[in-house]
């Protein structure tokens, strides 16, 4: 009886519930109801409808409620999660976009400020000189020379600075006023950075400096840290700018309000192999502002006395840093706005003239050391809100640590420090290949390489070989990516067999030209990429005769952003074995590309000594604003090559021999790909592009027109009746992607059109590692088989529509494919060309 007076409660009860149900009712749930199923959410948000069940029966308090309820109560509370996390993010968004709001104003006041200052300045030229196109105006401070539209700045000689405690007191109160009135106030004037547009998608304000002693660069953001550990991150800046060597803290000061006054030795990377590196005697102080901004300015202490000086270093060029430094305010909600200040004189007259560009643009220290501070600023806030993702491919921190390994090792090895153990060895004299080796590898960057792993007891030398070229016309990204993607066409694996006999390879004993191996067959494990698009990934190649055991490349690239200006292309790899350590010694060899011109600054701003008159000129006569050039692409680039080898010490004239032979292989190689890659000169002036312009070329492309002509009846082109350079160059611009390729088993590609080259995403220089087999899929294939006897004797074939693969894996369709037989001037068949109509990437 009472089984059944329960039985009949719980029927009453799913009654009701399905009652309020059908009446369109909220069903209320308890406290304990609502208690268990939180817990079921947080362990399942999305049950099925059998463990919706499960649950039922295993809590009796839910048992009155109907399935379809609770898959109500799920599809709700997933849905005011969603509606959380939507709010919580558009909150953060409001903050942002308040704080930069904030920021754009105080932008906005400042140039309204400089405005002024140029129109007052223009007003004073009008009266004084107004016949006259040179003018001299004296200050305090320096004296200003217009000439042409040039203003230079002699900067007049001081006195010797008192470096007393008080003098350095002194020092640091004048370095923190100049600095601020760099970043917040009129002091230089600023133009907006070429290619660096403030949005929401960018890091914020970036600007270089024109008209001013040196070069000088600007940025303003938001970053999501506190000012006290952007102070910190900033001021390490050896994890963050990775041609800094080294910065040591010679002497620390406290200040009375609450500020230090540090004195530091600094020393930066010389980028290529033609030019010293930079070191800097600098004073830094950090103090905290009235309204609770930190500030950290830094210059550099030159003629000073009554107090500690750093003598002239070998191999160093003593550079000088104007005042420069961080000024760091919090924002309300969380994170800071942070001002960034750059501005330094690099001695360019001490490098060779071809590399002076980088030296006095503004636009390469923005890129290399202003917009990376605010870039790594961002990755480590992105690090902290991605911290509870645990998989390899999202430690960003680690990989940035290899990744920054590489990049250190890859500049120790382009300098070759005497201190780190290098020394010079004479060349042969044939090219400007040049040679170290370090006996004493233990004291390089500190590791101790007898207990790291990668090497054994007959491995106590390395050698570098190092070379730098200048290339012309090749954009560096597009050189880089395809350095990357094509291996093959650069390393020589028969260099490789001839170094292994020499120096009796082992297991991971001679790591330098192993990378000869990676050819066409190597798989690319993608580890992460960063904001700034550096990437790091592995290349996996399979075990050879030579190399027992699997042997994989870590690799970072950067710079592969064809729009970035002025940025530095890399491609820096190191050989490493499957059971790689975090303390394994890397021996880091590559390539890094630097432009020359597209960091170039072109002339003043469009003013002139009458204003009126500049806005008298109209659009036709004025430049653009902000007298920069718009830059397409690099026209002139320095391309540096380091390849790093362990050996065997009594072995070193031969290795010596061999990485000379190996580079310089590298180097025609990087040559032939350049030639290729550089844009091909069509025009109505110019002619085609070596190896177009050949005469095998000329009469190739006269064998395909011929043939179609001959099998299809109808023409190819539609002019056909000129000479051989006419054929050509209409066929190299048919709209129709055209190719050819062998007769032999394999039907590698032997040619293509200018269409054909962009659809298979190549280039003509590495058409030949590409074959018929692998830009079609099995039904494509299965086509080419059936049609391919009808090719042979009827000499053409129309296959249908379909999709192939580009050799980068893109899927390309296209609306039919004709394929004929080409045959020379004996009437034999040369080989077979294909033409797919009407291509497009999916």
């Amino acid at each position: 009886m009472a089984m059944s007076c329960k039985e009949s409660s719980k029927a009453a009860a799913a009654a009701a519930a399905a009652a309020a149900m059908d009446n369109g009712k909220y069903v209320r749930y308890t406290p304990e109801q609502v208690e268990a199923l939180e817990r079921l959410y947080h362990d399942c948000p999305k049950p099925s409808s059998i463990r919706r069940q499960q649950l039922i029966r295993e809590c009796p308090i839910l048992s009155h409620i109907e399935p379809k309820q609770i898959k109500v109560w799920f599809q709700n509370r997933r849905c005011r999660e969603k509606q959380r996390k939507e709010a919580s993010r558009l909150q953060g968004v409001n903050r942002k976009l308040t704080a930069m709001n904030k920021l754009l104003m105080e932008e906005n006041d400042r140039l309204q400020k400089q405005v002024s200052h140029l129109v007052y300045e223009n007003s004073f030229f009008r009266q004084h000189t107004p016949n006259n196109p040179l003018s001299t105006k004296d200050t305090s401070c320096e004296s200003v020379v217009t000439s042409g539209g040039q203003k230079h700045h002699l900067t007049p000689q001081h006195p010797p600075r008192d470096a007393s405690p008080a003098g350095l007191l002194s020092i640091a109160e004048e370095t923190l006023a100049e600095f601020l009135s760099k970043a917040t106030g009129t002091a230089v004037e600023w133009v907006q950075m070429p290619g660096m547009k403030p949005g929401p998608d960018s890091i914020g304000i970036v600007a270089i400096s024109h008209g001013c002693p040196g070069v000088a660069a600007r940025a303003c953001g938001l970053v999501g840290l506190e000012p006290t550990r952007v102070a910190e991150i900033l001021k390490d800046r050896p994890s963050w700018f990775r041609d800094c060597r080294a910065v040591d803290v010679v002497n620390v000061l406290p200040t009375a309000n609450g500020g230090t006054i540090e004195l530091l030795y600094m020393q930066i990377y010389a980028p290529t192999t033609l030019a010293p590196g930079r070191d800097f005697w600098l004073l830094r102080f950090t103090s905290v502002m009235d309204d609770g901004s930190l500030v950290v300015c830094e210059r550099s202490l030159s003629n000073t006395q009554n107090g500690p000086s750093m003598p002239p270093v070998q191999n160093f060029v003593r550079a000088e840093m104007l005042p420069s430094g961080y000024l760091i305010r919090p924002c309300e909600g969380g994170g800071s706005i942070i001002h960034i200040v750059d501005h330094m004189n690099l001695e360019a007259l001490s490098v060779p003239e071809v590399l002076r560009p980088l030296y006095e643009s503004s636009t390469v220290l923005a890129q290399r050391i202003t917009t990376a501070a605010v870039r790594h600023l961002r990755q480590i806030a992105l690090d902290i809100s991605q911290s509870s993702v645990n998989s390899w491919g999202r430690r960003p921190a680690a990989l940035r640590a290899l990744s920054h390994r590489l990049s250190r090792g890859f500049n120790e090895a382009l300098n070759g420090f005497g201190d780190e153990g290098w020394s010079l060895i004479g060349n042969d004299g044939v090219d400007d290949i040049t040679i170290l080796v370090n006996s004493n590898p233990e004291k390089l960057m500190g590791l101790n390489i007898s207990s790291t792993s990668g090497y054994n007891s007959i491995c106590s030398s390395i050698l570098c070989a190092k070379a730098s070229m200048l290339l012309q016309n090749v954009p560096p990204a597009i050189l880089l990516r395809f350095l990357r993607e094509h291996r093959s066409e650069w390393a020589d694996t028969n260099i490789d067999a001839y170094s292994a006999a020499a120096v009796k390879i082992g297991p991971c004993t001679f790591l330098g030209p192993r990378v000869g191996n990676y050819g066409g067959g190597q798989v690319m494990l993608p580890l992460a990429q960063t904001i700034d698009h550096e990437e790091a990934s592995i290349a996996h190649t399979a075990e050879d005769s030579m190399m027992p055991g699997d042997v994989l490349l870590l690799q970072l690239c950067c710079g592969m952003d064809e729009n970035a200006v002025g940025t530095c292309s890399e491609l820096i790899f190191a050989p490493i074995d499957a059971s790689f350590a975090d303390d394994a010694t890397l021996l880091p060899s590559g390539f890094r590309i630097i432009p020359l011109d597209s960091g170039k600054e072109a002339g003043s701003p469009n003013r002139t000594l009458d204003l009126a008159s500049a806005l008298e000129t109209g659009a036709a006569g004025n430049k653009p604003p902000n007298g920069l050039s718009s830059n397409s692409g690099a026209t002139r680039s320095v391309m540096t090559i380091a390849f790093q080898f362990a050996f065997e010490s009594h072995m070193q004239d031969n290795v010596a021999c061999m990485a000379r032979q190996y580079v310089r292989s590298i180097i025609s190689s990087v040559q032939r790909v350049a030639l290729a890659l550089s844009p091909s000169g069509v025009g109505p002036h110019a002619g085609l592009r070596s190896p177009l312009g050949t005469p095998e070329a000329h009469t190739l492309a006269r064998w395909i027109c011929r043939s179609y002509r001959s099998f299809m009846g109808v023409e190819l082109l539609k002019s056909s009746g000129g000479g051989n350079d006419s054929i050509l160059k209409e066929l190299w611009h048919h709209s129709d992607a055209i190719m050819c390729c062998s007769m032999k088993a394999a039907s590698d590609f032997t040619f293509a059109n200018q269409a054909g080259v962009d659809m298979l995403e190549t280039t003509l220089v590495a058409l030949q590692d590409i074959s018929l087999e692998k830009i079609f899929d099995d039904h494509g294939r299965k086509n080419i088989c059936s049609e391919f006897p009808q090719i042979m004797n009827q000499g053409f074939a129309t296959l249908p529509g379909g999709i192939c693969l580009s050799s980068m894996g893109r899927p390309v369709s296209y609306e039919k494919a004709v394929a004929w037989k080409v045959l020379n001037d004996d009437e034999n068949a040369h080989c077979i060309c294909f033409t797919f109509v009407n291509w497009s990437f999916v």
